[in-house]
């Protein structure tokens, strides 16, 4: 079967599409022919080495979220998924793979009208989204900002947060095309990356950390909250701690959202309602999985506005109508 692997740690050109030996599911495990597969910051992370401390090893297949047709099914699982349309979660990579393997426990019926690239781009964004929301308690009324919110994740946070009640919904992003976008999906107010001169939120869902993260400590109403759910910009400055002790009478709260810490029973129902909820996924493009590297340098160079998506010729449809 066709992969793609990263060949050298670094840029795209480290990716190479390689012939590999269909994988056996283990116990627990099922075999999925892939049609759709996200393509993510996390991948990006990998891929230029940022998270080299985690230990991943030239060869390694890329890839977390998939969606296609189980295939094979291993000791302990059920033989009804045989035949099924699924999105499944394969975990740190394996994904970027005409046929991957994945935890029976993730997988997620996908119901007629959500396509498989539909289902990547709404998928884990919209099941972080849901719970990164739910770790910083917000409340309907409460004003919003998403920090970086042109990627699968923001766009997510952006429409959860407008169905979830919020008073405001504010935006950071490069431009103002981009703000305009982001306004037909429930944003009220479109800010500069560097958030400008607003302040007054209840509630920062950040998914950018890195240097600039601190800054929007100040940004917060007395009893804020700021939630980092990614590290796209990178980690933020040691001393971050500085400027929200700046603000200790205003009782400020920060914390870290990892998805890793949620029972995987939890996520799969969350994933389950992100497909039945009428909310909007945003494909920035569908490139077959050969062009991963093509994928990657659009990822490098910022130009991504939602979710590429990666297929291997067998999606079975068009596009269905949650689509942008």
């Amino acid at each position: 079967m066709k992969a793609v692997a990263v060949q050298e740690f670094g840029g795209p050109e480290g990716l190479a599409v390689v012939d590999l030996p269909v994988p056996d599911p283990a116990g627990g495990q099922v075999l999925i022919s892939t049609e759709a597969i996200g393509v993510g910051g996390v991948d990006m992370l990998i891929r230029n080495g940022s998270l080299a401390a985690y230990g991943f090893q030239p060869g390694h297949v890329l890839g977390g979220e998939i969606a296609g047709t189980v295939a094979a099914v291993g000791d302990g699982v059920d033989p009804a998924w045989l035949g099924q349309r699924v999105w499944a979660f394969t975990g740190i990579g394996g994904g970027y793979a005409e046929q991957a393997v994945a935890p029976a426990e993730t997988l997620v019926p996908l119901p007629p009208a959500v396509t498989p690239v539909d289902a990547v781009t709404l998928g884990s964004s919209g099941m972080v989204a849901h719970f990164g929301l739910r770790h910083v308690h917000f409340a309907p009324g409460e004003s919003v900002l998403v920090r970086g919110a042109a990627g699968g994740i923001g766009i997510m946070a952006v429409q959860l947060a407008a169905r979830g009640g919020a008073g405001a919904i504010a935006v950071t992003t490069s431009s103002p095309e981009r703000g305009e976008r982001l306004r037909e999906l429930g944003a009220t107010q479109v800010l500069g990356r560097d958030g400008g001169g607003a302040e007054g939120f209840d509630v920062i869902l950040d998914i950018v950390a890195g240097p600039e993260l601190p800054s929007f400590f100040g940004k917060l109403n007395p009893n804020g909250r700021l939630v980092v759910v990614g590290v796209l910009g990178g980690e933020p400055p040691a001393d971050l701690g500085k400027e929200l002790f700046a603000g200790f009478r205003r009782s400020l709260s920060f914390a870290t959202f990892s998805a890793d810490t949620v029972p995987m029973a939890e996520r799969s129902a969350a994933t389950a309602d992100v497909f039945a909820g009428g909310l909007r996924a945003v494909v920035h493009e569908v490139l077959p999985l050969e062009q991963a590297e093509a994928a990657h340098r659009k990822l490098d160079a910022g130009e991504v506005f939602g979710r590429l998506v990666l297929t291997t010729g067998k999606v079975s449809g068009a596009r269905g109508t949650a689509g942008a």
